[in-house]
């Protein structure tokens, strides 16, 4: 290969890595990740409904500043290894968390403050919610819970408030807000 041949092969390379990931028939295979800052961010891990009390906590905490709300839609795991449709969220839960977000956003608005918010579908809430609050520059992190949890539940899932903090560190204030 001379010198002339691998140049053009590697610029050819860079042109095509420039071009955003995308599937067949030109979709994107994802959305990118919002970055806009938020001083606070309110997470929803369960896709429970966000209550006006961790609206109200929110708009104390954030003194003036933007405010995120994420909810995720939880993928109930794999079958033999593969991906089943019949795990994803359907239109239907989507359908309740964006109409969710639209609530807590219309509340947050209303007092006058900036608000952004996202639905993330994932497996993983703990770590979605976190990748989130680090991408959005967030100091603090509400997060909803249902206070009368089985205690079989607690036991597979763990304490998400516990499991966000320790993933975010100590700089970000994590805590649980119950309707």
């Amino acid at each position: 290969m001379t010198l002339a041949t691998f140049e053009r092969a590697n610029a050819e390379f860079l042109a095509l890595s420039t071009y955003p990931v995308r599937r067949r028939f030109g979709r994107r295979k994802f959305d990118t990740q919002p970055t806009q800052p938020a001083g606070v961010l309110i997470a929803a891990p369960m896709g429970d409904p966000i209550p006006a009390s961790a609206v109200k906590k929110a708009l104390e905490l954030s003194s003036g500043s933007a405010v995120a709300v994420v909810t995720i839609a939880r993928i109930y795991g794999s079958k033999y290894g593969l991906m089943n449709p019949g795990l994803l969220p359907s239109r239907r839960e989507m359908d309740d968390q964006k109409r969710q977000v639209e609530t807590a956003i219309g509340l947050i608005e209303r007092s006058g403050a900036e608000a952004w918010g996202q639905i993330a579908a994932s497996r993983k809430p703990v770590k979605t919610i976190a990748t989130v609050a680090k991408a959005r520059c967030a100091h603090h992190v509400i997060v909803v819970r249902i206070e009368q949890t089985q205690r079989w539940r607690q036991v597979v899932e763990g304490d998400v408030v516990k499991d966000i903090s320790r993933k975010l560190g100590p700089d970000v204030h994590v805590e649980g807000v119950s309707p």
